[in-house]
């Protein structure tokens, strides 16, 4: 979702996406103030782009339209010392797309994985093994001397369906034995073109005062 008013933002938003790399097409509904981008470019870099052009954009659905019953899921860290985002979309039947952003690790490698459960009473401790190996195995995480890490990556044969209920948990080292640090519950996510709410009926926020707070 971009915050977009007239034609001008329309074609200043096309005109920037076309630019990024792995960009294939790109589509601006401005009623509904919605982009749809097809491609393969991390959102990251979508996100970063769009605010470029001066103008707030915020994900609201990942994954392949009609395809899939669950096309995507995430995973929130929410502190309060480590704070991440996890989002898994399905490519494909063969092929799941992750992507990451992590604050408050310590600087250096991490070992990160899917694990079995989502029991969260004893942190990661309580997540229990390796998800379906190697399936569940996605390496290392770099955390640089701010404490941040982005990663962005595909998997081969792992389906986000399976997933849902399980946990992803980041381990103090590279050493996956040790009781993790930190896990979080891998949810369902909304899809392409299942999310336009623009406003939280809980607290009445809006999805840009949302982003502020991020």
């Amino acid at each position: 979702m971009v915050d977009m008013s007239c034609q001008g933002c329309v074609k200043a938003v096309k005109s920037k996406l076309q630019t990024v790399e792995g960009v294939k097409n790109v589509d601006v509904d401005l009623d509904n103030q919605v982009v749809r981008v097809l491609g393969s470019s991390p959102v990251k870099i979508l996100t970063e782009a769009l605010e470029q052009t001066g103008r707030k954009a915020r994900l609201i659905g990942q994954g392949v339209p009609d395809d899939f019953l669950i096309s995507a899921a995430v995973a929130e860290f929410k502190g309060p010392d480590i704070f991440g985002v996890v989002r898994l979309a399905q490519v494909n039947m063969e092929l799941t797309r992750i992507e990451a952003n992590f604050s408050g690790l310590s600087p250096g490698k991490h070992a990160w994985s899917i694990n079995e459960f989502g029991d969260l009473t004893r942190g990661a401790a309580s997540t229990g093994k390796l998800y379906s190996p190697p399936l569940g195995d996605l390496g290392t995480l770099e955390v640089d001397v701010k404490g941040e890490a982005f990663y962005s990556g595909a998997k081969e044969k792992l389906r986000v369906a399976d997933l849902i209920g399980r946990a992803i948990a980041v381990y103090s080292t590279e050493d996956k034995s040790d009781p993790g640090l930190k896990a979080a519950v891998i949810a369902r996510s909304a899809g392409v073109g299942e999310n336009y709410k623009k406003l939280c009926t809980c607290d009445g926020t809006t999805i840009w005062e949302a982003t502020n707070k991020l």
